[in-house]
């Protein structure tokens, strides 16, 4: 099987097994289970590393953009504000999802939820 595959499906919020259901029910929320091929998703648990990895690339790519404009432009401090405080918002809300696919069709191809002992 293809690793990458499971993972593409993933960052489009399908299920990683079929890539032909959803794989969120709401924004963050897994479904239970694939509407297309009937996979187990309430095994899979991505915890924080999400939010870890969209806070390390959309907090370097914001304060990239943030110390660039104030290099070249040298706006005043409510334009920064203005500007770069929603594009952290959007950014970190924009990855989050697709991250949190990802994650999650990682633990697909590494078979994770075998390993797990309870």
């Amino acid at each position: 099987m293809n690793g990458l595959r499971p993972l593409l499906a993933g960052a489009a919020g399908r299920c990683p097994n079929c890539g032909e259901g959803a794989l969120f029910e709401g924004f963050l929320k897994v479904a239970p289970r694939c509407a297309s091929c009937g996979y187990d998703l309430k095994a899979a648990d991505s915890g924080d590393g999400p939010a870890v990895f969209v806070i390390l690339v959309g907090g370097f790519l914001v304060a990239f953009a943030a110390l660039f404009t104030e290099i070249a432009v040298h706006p005043p401090v409510w334009v920064h504000l203005l500007v770069f405080l929603p594009l952290a918002l959007g950014v970190c809300l924009g990855l989050l999802r697709p991250m949190k696919g990802v994650m999650l069709a990682a633990q697909f191809v590494n078979k994770a939820s075998e390993a797990r002992h309870d």
